[in-house]
């Protein structure tokens, strides 16, 4: 999943080591991906493992769907052969054995020529990414601590102890004057996606959003958002990371989502955010 390109802030690896926020006149740029490299050294953290069967009927779609036509009709044309050259009357004989096995594998073979009829018929839709249909926005609290910052400066939204820490990425477009619609904190956590979320304690991944009823509650992100995940942050708040392709978020992504979450709850748990908000 590629989080695209972050602005204004380097988030330090070491986590005991204190952030220093770069110059307002040296912007950092930052593009965070499961195969990025830094400092020369590659990922070393768990890799997918690869499924050589699924690779294969992905790049052979066609040939893979066609493949019980050719077989069906081989074992039919086999089935047919034999009893020609076997000298055995062509009429079907219940009494006799070879009759009733050519009978089954007539039988078989009809269903392969079938099965690939089908499978050739019935296609899975094609799924592609889309481009976000809003307007740039990178809204932060201006009170939060830059330590804190640095920690999810990567997330779309956050909302801890009901206000919106963190707005960032693409959202989504007002008709009215064309600028950006913020997160209304308030009728948010009263919608029943935010409440669903809270009371179930587990993360929430809606993976086409436009099947979804729910979806008129997060008017913040771009209209054309394909997925969503929401993350709740302890009992406290929850993050939304929306998505430009359906299915689109692997389930690698959601565990690692879910992880971050736990982090953040932590992180945030330490602070106490009506001192600075």
């Amino acid at each position: 999943m590629e989080a695209g390109i972050i602005l204004r802030f380097r988030i330090p690896w070491n986590p005991n080591r204190r952030f220093s926020p770069p110059s307002p006149s040296l912007p950092v740029f930052i593009r965070a991906s499961s195969t990025s490299q830094q400092s020369g050294s590659s990922y070393r953290g768990p890799k997918p493992t690869k499924n050589l069967v699924a690779d294969f009927v992905s790049r052979n779609d066609d040939g893979v769907r066609s493949l019980p036509i050719y077989v069906g009709g081989a074992s039919l044309l086999a089935v047919l052969f034999n009893r020609a050259v076997s000298g055995i009357a062509p009429v079907a004989d219940a009494s006799s054995s070879q009759s009733r096995a050519d009978l089954l594998a007539l039988g078989l073979a009809v269903t392969n020529i079938l099965t690939g009829l089908v499978w050739l018929s019935i296609r899975p839709k094609t799924i592609t990414p889309v481009q976000p249909q809003g307007v740039e926005c990178e809204v932060v609290n201006s009170d939060l601590p830059a330590p804190i910052v640095s920690e999810f400066i990567w997330s779309l939204v956050i909302i801890y102890d009901g206000i919106c820490l963190l707005q960032i990425g693409m959202a989504a477009e007002s008709p009215e004057d064309r600028r950006l619609v913020t997160v209304n904190t308030d009728k948010l956590m009263k919608g029943s996606v935010y409440k669903g979320v809270m009371k179930s304690g587990a993360q929430n991944y809606l993976a086409n959003l436009s099947l979804y009823p729910g979806r008129s509650e997060l008017p913040f992100l771009p209209s054309n958002t394909q997925a969503v995940i929401l993350q709740p942050l302890g009992d406290k708040g929850i993050a939304v990371i929306g998505g430009n392709t359906v299915r689109g978020f692997t389930s690698s992504d959601q565990a690692w989502i879910s992880s971050i979450g736990e982090k953040l709850d932590a992180t945030l748990g330490r602070v106490n955010l009506p001192r600075y908000l």
